[in-house]
């Protein structure tokens, strides 16, 4: 699964909205998210267990006067599933990713003003 957003904030602010295992266990609390890289402003990357096994990624990318947050979920399911627990079990993750990005979102741009410069911003100069 993939999905990506724009957010209204540099991407310290971004990465700061993520940050705190307690935060990101929460978007997830049916994984076991074991973190391989911590990559600052530019996202985190995770080890998937549990019901999925696999790898997730939320990759922080500067783009215009903000960022660009992709989320990224590889995985399996950990035992087998017929075809409909599939289809139901990836609209439900897609759905989980859409709204933890939309949560990050609006936490970085927290306190901006609509129409005004993003949140966190710095000279990019």
């Amino acid at each position: 699964m993939a999905d990506v957003a724009f957010v209204a904030a540099h991407p310290s602010a971004v990465a700061a909205a993520m940050a705190g295992a307690q935060r990101w266990r929460g978007w997830f609390p049916d994984l076991r998210l074991s973190v391989t890289e911590d990559r600052g402003e530019l996202g985190l990357r995770w080890k998937v267990d549990g019901p999925l096994t696999g790898t997730s990624e939320f990759w922080i990318e500067p783009h215009l006067d903000g960022s660009l947050l992709h989320y990224f979920l590889h995985a399996e399911p950990a035992t087998p599933m017929t075809p409909e627990q599939i289809v139901a079990q990836v609209r439900e993750r897609r759905v989980r990713g859409h709204d933890v990005m939309f949560d990050v979102k609006f936490a970085a741009e927290d306190g901006r003003v609509l129409g005004g410069p993003a949140a966190g911003e710095v000279d990019r100069v």
